[in-house]
């Protein structure tokens, strides 16, 4: 089942493609990625707020934890610098590594070739009171294989369709499921990118791959606007974020993951009667 975010619906409804459209693409070209809808005031400001969400986001992933009603999967997409790695470090990087959980996802190795696309990643989704974190995710067999020619428009739509039904299936089964397209512009993109080359410590960061993926940088747009039309659904919606700045894009995420498990109405599970006036000796 779905699960409402505390935040104002319409502060969000521009950031949200509708989950219960017509599937059509959802255009990026009318989303700033410079914009700060969850600004606080000014820059430190904002870092002031996002670190006092990363303790509240403790606190409540211990409660989540103790709880195991749900299964918290959250999905980081975006292109090259768009921020996944910072995300996982500055908005979950307080919570307890017992309950949280973090899967980097590469091209599929044979093994993995030889199952449907989906085998993989049924293996890696959260159990009852973890917390999964995909820093990339399965909507990469409908970008890469696209843009790339590999998949017809009828193959994607079919994967679109398979997609949906996977995701409907753990929201019924008691996953909270969190889509975060992480947007940023061209041109920031591109500063990012030569700030690795600049600095030999980032070097391992940089592949020469991110420049041929950034020559088709038209196309991997069109390819996520389509899915984000198609794939946003209300047991499992996409919300794009606007990531040109690094403070917002974690303030903006650590938000809707507090306002989630908040929305949960989570509690702690019964105590043993047996500990009613137990002393310890």
């Amino acid at each position: 089942m779905a699960h409402a975010s505390r935040t104002g619906k319409g502060l969000l409804d521009p950031w949200q493609p509708p989950v219960e459209g017509d599937g059509q693409p959802f255009s990026l070209a009318a989303i700033d990625p410079g914009a700060k809808p969850f600004a606080k005031g000014d820059k430190a400001a904002d870092r002031i707020a996002v670190d006092e969400l990363a303790h509240e986001l403790d606190a409540l992933q211990d409660l989540f934890r103790a709880d195991r009603r749900y299964k918290l999967l959250v999905v980081l997409q975006g292109t090259d610098t768009s921020g996944k790695d910072g995300t996982i470090r500055d908005v979950f990087g307080r919570m307890s590594a017992l309950g949280v959980h973090t899967i980097g996802w590469k091209a599929p190795n044979e093994p993995e070739l030889a199952h449907d696309y989906l085998w993989r990643i049924h293996q890696q989704v959260p159990g009852a009171g973890d917390v999964m974190l995909f820093n990339r995710s399965h909507y990469e067999d409908v970008l890469v294989p696209v843009v790339r020619g590999w998949i017809t428009p009828a193959q994607t739509r079919q994967r679109f369709a398979h997609i949906n039904d996977f995701e409907r299936m753990l929201s019924e089964t008691g996953t909270v499921v969190l889509k975060f397209m992480l947007h940023i512009s061209f041109e920031e993109q591109g500063r990012r990118l030569q700030e690795r080359v600049d600095d030999p410590t980032k070097h391992w960061k940089f592949s020469m791959g991110d420049l041929d993926a950034r020559k088709q940088w038209a196309k991997y747009q069109e390819a996520y606007e389509a899915l984000l039309g198609a794939t946003s659904s209300p047991w499992a919606p996409w919300t794009v974020v606007p990531s040109d700045s690094k403070t917002h894009r974690n303030l903006m995420i650590a938000t809707l993951v507090r306002d989630t498990l908040k929305s949960l109405d989570l509690r702690y599970p019964p105590s043993d009667p047996a500990l009613k006036g137990l002393r310890i000796d």
